[in-house]
């Protein structure tokens, strides 16, 4: 599951739909960016509506097709849970997880020689967490995926961890960033391509 999760965001990141959005596919992410003042107001706004709805459609349509497997006890429309250990360890796991994230496509990214394997390095480190974390946390580092699958399901346990913790890892990757006084290019995650580019105007696009 790990790898299939991994090669997903990967695909999805070097897709010519993530080249041209930016493929953060994560409100989190994309709150943070525009901390980072690199994404307009509404773009953001939009962009996390698009995100939660997104989730909850794609939980919905692939029930359509799998309306007996989905909702068994086994899979409960893979919805996300703290583990055995507890709320207060599944919120550090996934505080810890993100941050880590976060720190690693700001510095992949805005890294000249780097940049065009942030998709590889973020999908490395989503199957990492699956196959090693799932069992503290769930693994959700995204609220909209946890919501989708929430939605669903009718299932809320622990919903607050994947709201607040997975923004807070992240939030905290920027500040530490910034301190370091390090750059911040643009928020897409693949963007040396040739796709416009709405936020900092490269290949024809709006400067933001």
């Amino acid at each position: 599951m790990g790898v299939s999760m991994g090669l997903t965001a990967i695909a999805i990141i070097y897709s010519p739909w993530g080249k041209q959005s930016g493929a953060h596919i994560n409100p989190s992410v994309t709150f943070t960016f525009f901390r980072l003042g690199k994404i307009r107001r509404w773009d953001a706004i939009f962009y996390i509506a698009a995100q939660f709805i997104g989730s909850a459609f794609g939980v919905v349509l692939i029930g359509l097709f799998f309306m007996k497997e989905l909702p068994e006890p086994a899979v409960r429309y893979v919805v996300t849970i703290p583990g055995n250990y507890g709320l207060f360890v599944a919120f550090i796991a996934e505080l810890v997880i993100t941050f880590i994230l976060m720190s690693t496509i700001l510095r992949v990214s805005n890294h000249a020689r780097l940049a065009g394997y942030t998709g590889i390095c973020a999908g490395l480190l989503v199957a990492l967490y699956i196959t090693i974390e799932a069992p503290l946390s769930g693994m959700s580092m995204n609220p909209a995926r946890s919501f989708g699958s929430g939605f669903s399901a009718g299932v809320w346990t622990g919903f607050w961890i994947y709201l607040t913790a997975p923004l807070l890892g992240m939030l905290s990757a920027a500040e530490v960033h910034l301190r370091r006084n390090a750059l911040v290019k643009c928020c897409k995650l693949h963007h040396e391509n040739n796709k416009r580019c709405i936020f900092c105007g490269a290949n024809g696009g709006f400067e933001s």
